[in-house]
């Protein structure tokens, strides 16, 4: 079951290099959504997989709880 995995970055290039290293890791597109107005990056995949995201997360200096 996916689960939405989310972060909250400061600016558009900072959510869009988020994006690209996220695409980079095999994580398909269409699982990538980025909201600009709440300025927040959801990623929805598998809870096992969340791991993986939170540590690009941390590489551009994407917040999350």
């Amino acid at each position: 079951m996916s689960k939405a995995i989310n972060g909250k970055f400061q600016d558009m290039d900072q959510a869009r290099n988020t994006r690209d290293d996220l695409i980079g890791s095999e994580i398909p597109q269409d699982r990538i959504f980025i909201d600009k107005e709440a300025m927040e990056i959801r990623v929805m995949l598998p809870e096992e997989e969340a791991r993986e995201v939170w540590e690009i997360f941390d590489r551009h200096g994407v917040t999350y709880d």
